[in-house]
């Protein structure tokens, strides 16, 4: 499909910069596709009334590392300073990361980053090169080191939406974090998992909806502009992800009993959309994801999604057009701007029935 079609106007007074206070106040727009109404406006709040007993919720456990790293390379009497920011772990001690400006550097040499007011640094090797400023560091320290250092000398990463309105602060490092997170590794946060509070979590449990976890370590290519103009020419990046057999299990217990598989995020979404088999049967899965899903493709795991509102042309309005219609997105979004919904990360909310 032309990327252009997946396009929308959003003024720059929309982009939240804090989330809602409390978390679970924030508006929250149900969508349902198979109704003449198409949508109506809720809060985060009443999902305990929207969501049916047996239901069960799908929240991603992952936790977010400060991975925005600065720092330097000196080769001889020449200094170059150099921003990275981490995506994806490759093993216990090396780590793919974006980097600017990345032709500064050349495979073989060291990067030394630091928080220069703390007095701490962490060095790196660059081993490998590739495209569109992507390099693969190797570590001087590895594992739970690794991220302990990369926790003392990082910051968090905050979308760039919201970083180009603001510096990141102490309040960040609680905001942009999951009552969930648990698995340290993203350098994302699942943020439609922002605006649970555990009195909401108990308000769905007396109500008869479960909670399970999995884990999906979301990556900043979440962030990359689409720079095609087709979608068949897109190139996802790769994240890591986990489902247990203990949430298999739920899981399938759900299905086998009329329940509802509600994915908080798409990223708890792609990840079970990655997993589940042909027939609808979950497994205890780990591994690469990369999965990009446009319109046409047939759902076979989830059959609601809580989601937040997504940057224009992007893989995950393309993903929530997908899943309810992009015809119903656009009349959709076009409402939540008219009535003040915020948008992206730290906005608010949709409840997304599925079309198909």
């Amino acid at each position: 499909m032309r990327v252009e079609e997946f396009d929308f106007d959003l003024p720059t007074d929309r982009i939240a910069i804090r989330p809602a206070e409390p978390r679970a106040s924030a508006q929250l727009l149900v969508v349902r596709p198979d109704t003449e109404s198409l949508f109506s406006d809720f809060h985060v709040s009443d999902l305990p009334n929207l969501l049916r007993a047996g239901d069960c919720l799908v929240v991603n456990n992952t936790r977010v590392l400060p991975a925005r790293l600065v720092g330097r390379r000196q080769r001889g009497s020449s200094i170059a300073g150099i921003e990275a920011t981490l995506h994806k772990r490759e093993n216990a001690n090396t780590w793919r990361a974006f980097v600017r400006p990345a032709k500064k550097l050349v495979v073989g040499e060291d990067v030394q980053f630091q928080r220069d007011e703390l007095g701490l640094s962490l060095s790196a090797e660059v081993i490998e090169k590739g495209d569109a400023g992507e390099v693969l560091f190797r570590f001087e320290v590895a594992g739970d080191a690794l991220d302990a250092a990369i926790r003392s000398v990082g910051v968090m990463p905050l979308p760039p939406y919201i970083a180009a309105k603001r510096p990141e602060d102490e309040q960040d490092e609680r905001d942009y974090q999951t009552m969930f997170a648990g698995r340290s590794g993203a350098v994302a946060a699942p943020t439609a998992g922002l605006h649970f509070t555990p009195e909401l979590i108990h308000r769905l449990q007396q109500s008869g909806v479960q909670f399970t976890e999995v884990t999906l370590h979301v990556g900043a290519g979440t962030f990359l502009p689409v720079k095609v103009d087709d979608t068949d020419h897109h190139k996802m990046h790769a994240e890591w992800g986990e489902i247990s057999s203990a949430t298999a299990t739920v899981l399938n217990e759900t299905k086998a009993k009329g329940g509802r598989i509600v994915a908080v995020g798409t990223t708890s979404l792609r990840l079970l959309e990655s997993a589940v088999d042909d027939d609808g049967t979950f497994k205890a899965w780990s591994g690469d994801t990369a999965i990009f899903i446009t319109p046409g493709y047939v759902f076979k795991a989830v059959d609601v999604l809580m989601t937040n509102f997504h940057l224009p042309r992007s893989t995950l309005f393309m993903l929530v057009s997908a899943f309810s219609g992009l015809d119903t997105m656009r009349k959709a979004y076009k409402h939540a701007i008219e009535k003040g919904y915020r948008f992206y990360s730290y906005g608010d909310a949709c409840l997304l029935h599925r079309a198909f």
